[in-house]
């Protein structure tokens, strides 16, 4: 995939949203865990097993490229913005 900065497989699943899937939000906030190193992109809104979707890496990175300037978040980071328009903040 063109636009992929991560070293992790394109393939590798990730948590998102249904309506970040359907475009009905925006990516806000992003985790890398700490404990199994799982990565969520998320909206900032609490997360529900109904709204839950999991998808591969490469998929939410085609959403937002802009995700891609996060390819470096340690285990136990995080990252946020305000909006879409917005430069990424580590954390």
């Amino acid at each position: 995939m063109e636009n992929f900065s991560f070293s992790e497989n394109e393939d590798v699943m990730v948590i998102t949203t249904k309506d970040i899937l359907n475009r009905k939000k925006d990516i806000l906030f992003v985790t890398h865990d700490e404990d199994d190193g799982t990565w969520q992109f998320l909206d900032g809104d609490e997360v529900n097993v109904e709204n839950a979707a999991i998808v591969s890496l490469a998929e939410i990175v085609s959403f937002d490229h802009t995700i891609n300037v996060l390819f470096d978040l340690p285990l136990g980071g995080f990252a946020y913005r305000k909006s879409k328009k917005e430069k990424w903040i580590k954390g």
